[in-house]
């Protein structure tokens, strides 16, 4: 089998794992487009209780899913994953019986407390090969987002054939799929070990939250995720104020999502191959600025509402799709892992910020207020995104060496910065590992992996 293909178990890894990660989050989502028009009805329901009915997962997940990594090191992948799966089916169950808004807070809260996405990632880092790992974390990316847009399409339609409770009954479900998946498809990792393209390292912290280039990305998470939280909470009462049934929503969020996806193709194609990332993402910081403006002066009518809509998602997904690029090309190549989980915190910390923030303003002051507020945390967002530096165009590369001798790895280290396309190495002796940043299509590949199969081949004859 070629290095340069995917073996079958990876394939089975990825896919897999990727299964996991869209049940989880077709749980979270699919009561989204539909879950404000109930929950007000709930017993002792105010307008912020649901905001933060809508949003308190993400405070939760914020809180657990770091831990959960870590610990899944010491205790194991598939245990923690499946912890947190039974957590993630408790709340939903939890959900389904509530009969008050705060049993549906308790509910949620318990879904985002079953925080997996670290243990998963580690997972397949432990399960894939170092020159195969970024394909398999670009199938777990595309899963989260496919599943969104699903459950945005499904979730109405559902509502309208078994209710808001089934809904959550279902996700009870798909959680359970979920561990079947995990105890009876996805490997046995071998062992496990800290992955630092992939997993947080304490020590790290502070360096990462010292990086304004970095800072700069975070708060772009913070800021869309808190816009499209806060969007959600209120478009369902736009949507009925139009006399929209709730199954008939999909008529609105299909086509602007496949236009969004298919549109937002040659635009991450323009910023990645083109080198132009800079100028595409603050283009997206605009359209996000546009689409909540459109909101906000033509949500009254159905073909303005589609309109916005059609510029919100095509922004979305462009944004989406970049956020985590820029984390990778502005990150040290030995603390990518650190640097994405500083990221995803702030993505949970915004959708728990907007749903507070979506709540409050539509009751206080109607759901134009909250277009507005989004429009203008975007515009702040753009003011600061237009300082950030433009990203060198490297991607994060990892070398597993091995155990050799203490006075070999300048020596490795000294040849590797010499190969072409190589432009920082660092050497981390105690996992036998070298990380770099690479121009990918100008690095002689072959080289490095001769490097690495000629220190891996010595180390056992010289230790």
């Amino acid at each position: 089998m070629s290095s340069q293909s995917m073996t079958a178990q990876e394939l089975r890894v990825a896919l897999s794992l990727a299964s996991i990660f869209s049940l989880r989050m077709m749980g979270l989502f699919m009561v989204l487009p539909v879950f404000s028009l109930h929950a007000v009805r709930l017993d002792q329901a105010t307008p912020m209780l649901v905001g933060l009915a809508v949003g308190v997962y993400g405070l939760t997940q914020a809180l657990f899913q770091i831990p959960f990594g870590m610990l899944s090191d010491r205790y194991g992948r598939k245990p923690m994953i499946i912890l947190g799966l039974v957590i993630f089916a408790l709340g939903s169950v939890v959900a389904a019986y509530a009969d008050s808004i705060y049993g549906i807070i308790v509910g949620r809260a318990l879904q985002g407390s079953g925080a997996i996405s670290a243990a998963v990632m580690a997972l397949a880092s432990d399960l894939t090969r170092e020159e195969h790992r970024t394909k398999v974390m670009a199938v777990l990316g595309m899963s989260i987002g496919l599943s969104f847009a699903f459950s945005l399409v499904m979730g109405p339609l559902l509502d309208a054939w078994i209710g808001i409770g089934g809904i959550f009954w279902l996700t009870a479900a798909l959680a359970l799929l979920g561990i079947v998946l995990v105890k009876f498809v996805v490997p046995d990792p071998g062992h496990s070990i800290v992955h630092r393209d992939t997993e947080s390292v304490p020590r790290y912290f502070s360096d990462v939250l010292h990086n304004g280039q970095l800072l700069r990305v975070d708060f772009g998470i913070f800021v869309l995720h808190l816009i499209l939280t806060a969007t959600f909470v209120t478009l369902p009462f736009a949507m009925r104020d139009l006399a929209l049934a709730t199954n008939d929503y999909w008529k609105l969020y299909l086509p602007a999502l496949l236009v969004g996806i298919i549109a937002m193709v040659p635009l991450v194609v323009i910023a990645e191959k083109r080198r132009k990332i800079k100028g595409v993402y603050l283009l997206g910081i605009l359209g996000i600025i546009a689409a909540e403006a459109a909101l906000m002066a033509l949500h009254a009518t159905m073909i303005g509402l589609l309109f916005a809509l059609l510029i919100f998602f095509l922004a979305f997904n462009l944004l989406e799709a970049l956020l985590p690029s820029l984390v990778a090309k502005f990150a040290p190549p030995d603390k990518k892992g650190t640097a994405m989980g500083v990221y995803s915190t702030l993505q949970f910390v915004g959708a728990f910020c907007g749903g507070i923030i979506g709540g409050a303003l539509y009751h206080d002051v109607g759901y134009w207020s909250v277009f507005l507020v989004c429009a203008l945390a975007a515009a702040l967002w753009w003011l600061w995104a237009r300082s950030m530096q433009a990203p060198r165009h490297l991607s994060n590369h990892m070398l597993h060496l091995g155990a050799m001798p203490a006075g070999l790895w300048p020596q490795v280290e000294s040849e590797l910065r010499a190969v072409r396309g190589v432009a920082e190495v660092v050497m981390v002796p105690d996992e036998g590992a070298a990380y770099l940043k690479i121009d990918s299509g100008n690095t002689d590949m072959e080289q490095l992996a001769q490097i690495t199969i000629q220190y891996q081949q010595d180390a056992p004859a010289g230790a």
